[in-house]
């Protein structure tokens, strides 16, 4: 075995991983940063709806986590971890690159009206630029950690260990950082002809940071221990599992002796070295078949509360508590659990994360409930509602038969007539009545919908904050604006050039309709004179009930993943390391499509329900694959691996000394035989002469 290159260490520790954590920091940080903005830029720029542009994200995700067993083949078979990682970056960053262009609007807006006018262009671009991010994202996933591992001696498994906790705690400060900054980029304007929220730049920084994240890589490069690929493992894996397959077929019959497990079967044609390589990798692929549910659960976190009390801040919590709970884990839960002599090994973490996401959803279920009961109701499918302003000084007589609506004022009828499943809101104006549809769902985001009724006997410009709505006819009513929480402002500006400023202070998912009257006088601030209309009653419970179920699926996360990262890499064998590594990802890969699965064929109406059977799948997940785990024998694959090279090395030699024997021997008889040749020929001579 080739000795590891030693690295200048700093306490105890090569200075080679600090470039491989600084990396994975810049790394994340651009992943989780164009991540962050990735529905809203579906939803907002490309104007897709909601449940397309969630599935075109699932997709993108799931992608992302099946691409790495595509860099760990290359990585262990062909280039090694350096050479992918580099290649790979390339490929990331460009794809970032392609992402930002496809973000800029002005490349197809040829009439400057702020729409781009070839929308397929940007679907297009922005299309090719994540499939590119797929592949270099998922392809240097499995080779970073590994290749973090690989800079360790084999006598420093503690420092190991540590590493990998160092190594996930990096990868959540750049998603925290990323998840701050980069919607705050994304609410800047930016454009050559108009101005329009900031994609290219929400995009572009996190591109910058690929760059940089390649750049600091290849820095490290004279410091890094680099282990050489061994040829295409996976190709001489699959033919060696075949072959065993095939064997075992052939001798189904009871007069063969059984054999200790089924890939000895691959004994007659395959060394025994690539046999317990292949024993070692399948033993530990059996025990994540259990482990994408972990992920269903844990990828479903954004609609905690139904996105009904969660802003975008909400997004920090995770990354915010992973950074407090590794260093109390490793410096004081696991310490403390050690002295009590309790045996919490690495597979006992793994079931213990996985039931605190299950409680996790529990507790988001009866949080969940308790949100259920603040919102308002709205119309089932066979149901419709009405709601009517009255904004004359009189009354209106309202008479309701069978679905259909008749208002009677002053010897005058109206009648109306409305599809089942709507809202809507009929304002009586003067000798007239006017029919608008409401808003049907709840703000997301905790955002507020607000929309203004022109009562006023001319067009009235609104500008809400910065956002200018424009003209309002008389009696007419503007499209829903989504305003932030806290004081807003809004402008109402006449002909004249006349205004008035109201102030309202908004909650989390509200919605009103001002309505603005005949009455109103401009000059200065006019609050009073609009009449504040309650669409939709604010959020009343606080965010804060939220953090336990935030607190206990973060733990499960730092429990689960951490160990799970370090249980892939010291149970896999010297040249599979990578292959292992992405094996557990691809359990995040099937988690993504789980959820896919069950959004489509989700039936449960309540969101309550649907949390409390994830919550009871995943506990049934959890003691399969604690009876699972009981009957794991733990390995060390170096020792596994030295015995069957020792012992193949040892065979070897046996073979070379017999067979130098064997032609020592024949070469021994030949000589004997020469000198039994060349006597009979003196003796034939000897016997002419004499003649």
């Amino acid at each position: 075995k080739k000795p590891k290159k030693k690295s200048p260490k700093v306490c105890g520790y090569p200075i080679s991983i600090f470039f491989i954590v600084i990396n994975e920091f810049c790394e994340r940080f651009s992943y989780y940063g164009m991540r962050a903005v990735l529905v809203l830029y579906f939803k907002y720029f490309l104007r897709w709806d909601d449940d397309f542009a969630t599935t075109i994200y699932h997709t993108f995700v799931a992608l992302c986590y099946l691409t790495p067993i595509l860099g760990a083949i290359i990585a262990d078979s062909w280039l090694g971890k350096f050479k992918t990682i580099v290649y790979l970056s390339i490929v990331y960053t460009l794809g970032q690159v392609v992402l930002a262009v496809s973000a800029i609007h002005d490349i197809t807006d040829t009439n400057k009206d702020g729409t781009p006018d070839n929308m397929t262009f940007h679907v297009a671009l922005s299309m090719v630029g994540l499939l590119l991010i797929a592949l270099g994202t998922g392809g240097i996933k499995p080779c970073v950690a590994a290749f973090g591992g690989d800079q360790f001696e084999d006598h420093q498994e503690k420092q190991r260990g540590t590493f990998f906790s160092i190594f996930y705690l990096s990868i959540n400060a750049g998603s925290l950082l990323s998840t701050i900054i980069t919607p705050i980029l994304r609410g800047q304007e930016c454009g050559i002809h108009t101005q329009q929220q900031c994609y290219p730049l929400a995009f572009g920084v996190p591109a910058a940071l690929m760059a940089v994240a390649l750049i600091v890589f290849i820095v490290g490069n004279g410091m890094y221990h680099k282990t050489a690929p061994q040829g295409n493992i996976m190709v001489k894996v699959t033919k060696c599992i075949g072959f065993a397959i095939k064997n075992r077929f052939r001798h189904r019959s009871s007069q063969y002796p059984k054999r200790e497990h089924w890939m000895d079967w691959a004994d007659e044609k395959y060394d025994k070295l690539l046999i317990a390589q292949v024993k070692m990798v399948l033993k530990v692929l059996f025990l994540y078949i259990p482990l994408p549910m972990f992920w269903a659960l844990f990828d479903q976190q954004v609609r905690f509360g139904g996105l009904t009390i969660q802003p975008d801040q909400m997004q920090t919590v995770n990354p915010i508590l992973i950074l407090i709970l590794v260093p109390i884990m490793d410096s004081l839960i696991y310490p403390l659990i050690s002295k009590c002599k309790l045996n919490f090994t690495p597979l006992r973490r793994i079931t213990v994360g996985m039931f605190f996401a299950a409680m996790a959803f529990v507790v988001a279920a009866v949080v969940q409930l308790q949100i259920d009961k603040t919102l308002p109701k709205f119309p089932s499918n066979s149901e419709m509602q009405v709601k009517f302003i009255n904004a004359v000084n009189r009354d209106v007589n309202c008479f309701k038969c069978f679905g259909e609506f008749e208002l009677a004022m002053e010897g005058s009828s109206f009648p109306f007539s409305f599809p089942e499943g709507t809202r809507n809101t009929i304002t009586i104006v003067q000798n007239m009545t006017k029919l608008f549809e409401d808003i049907t769902k709840k703000p997301e985001q905790g955002a507020n919908a607000i929309r203004f009724f022109n009562g006023f006997d001319t067009a009235l410009n609104v500008t809400v904050g910065d956002k200018e709505i424009g003209y309002i006819l008389p009696n007419n009513m503007s499209e829903y604006t989504s305003v932030k929480h806290g004081d807003a402002g809004y402008w109402i500006r006449n002909d004249a050039g006349l205004e008035c400023f109201v102030k309202q202070e908004l909650g989390f998912g509200s919605s009103y309709t001002l309505l603005i009257p005949p009455t109103l006088t401009f000059g200065g601030k006019c609050s009073e004179g609009i009449q504040k209309i309650l669409d939709i009653e604010p959020n009343t419970i606080s965010m804060a009930w939220q953090i336990p179920q935030y607190f206990l699926l973060t733990a499960g996360e730092v429990v689960f993943s951490v160990t799970g990262l370090e249980f892939s890499y010291s149970q896999a064998p010297s040249n599979m390391k990578a292959v292992l590594q992405a094996g557990w990802l691809l359990t995040v890969a099937f988690g993504n499509i789980i959820v896919l699965i069950v959004a489509e064929a989700a039936t449960l109406e309540d969101q309550w329900a649907e949390y409390i059977l994830f919550a009871a799948l995943l506990v049934l997940v959890c003691i399969i694959f604690a009876i699972m785990a009981y009957f794991y024998t733990y390995i060390d694959p170096a020792k596994i691996e030295a015995h069957f090279a020792n012992t193949e090395y040892g065979e070897k030699e046996r073979k070379k000394s017999l067979e130098m024997a064997k032609k020592a021997s024949f070469q021994h008889q030949d000589e004997d035989k020469k000198g039994s040749d060349s006597s009979s020929d003196e003796e034939e001579e000897s016997k002419q002469s004499k003649m």
